[in-house]
């Protein structure tokens, strides 16, 4: 019984007016918003027939939004996003791999700011922010799985708008990309946000 119950709660998440909602779409109408659009995905992808007669995908992708990150973050920002592409190496520190902790040690390193390797020693790296007064630069904490207390991943806030906060990390299956905080798989898995030392 009590299974049910919870089943029939786990339905109702995110369900808005009778249509199931986003988690950004769920914040922007909680914040009053009452009409809400979807981000473009910034991924067009486009089938077609080669000469040969096989099919052939081309994918683009949308160019970064830009943050408003001032002076040395925003030179972080910049070396972090030069890193896009560069694929996931457990405790790669180079071009050649990157773990999430050093795309963050890595491009703070390259304007001149020195910080601990692991990802834990740097969620004690500031202060704690609150999400809604998150800023370009600020770090970023996650969990392996919904509603972890351990942190297992860290990324680099790169840009917050009214579109919402866009963070970069270096994915276990993707390499070194930006992703929305506000998707429901790192919304379920957030533990905290911190405030780099300068």
């Amino acid at each position: 019984m009590a299974l049910l119950a919870l089943a029939g709660c786990h339905r109702k998440l995110n369900y808005r007016d009778g249509q199931y909602r986003s988690a950004r779409e769920m914040v922007r109408l909680k914040k009053g918003g009452s009409r809400v659009s979807a981000r473009p995905t910034g991924k067009t992808k486009t089938v077609g027939v080669t000469p040969g007669g096989s099919k052939a995908k081309v994918v683009t992708r949308r160019a970064p939004r830009l943050g408003s990150a001032t002076g040395t973050l925003a030179s972080v920002v910049d070396a972090a996003r030069s890193y896009q592409g560069v694929p996931y190496l457990y405790g790669g520190t180079t071009r050649l791999g990157l773990d999430c902790s050093g795309l963050l040690q890595l491009s703070f390193g390259e304007a001149g700011v020195s910080i601990p390797r692991s990802s834990n020693e740097q969620a004690v790296w500031g202060e704690n922010v609150k999400t809604s007064d998150l800023r370009p630069g600020d770090l970023v904490f996650f969990g392996g799985s919904p509603g972890s207390r351990t942190i297992t991943h860290v990324g680099l806030v790169t840009v917050v708008d009214d579109e919402g906060v866009d963070f970069i990390h270096a994915s276990t299956s993707l390499g070194v990309v930006e992703n929305s905080l506000e998707s429901d798989y790192y919304l379920s898995r957030f533990i905290r946000a911190v405030r780099p030392r300068l």
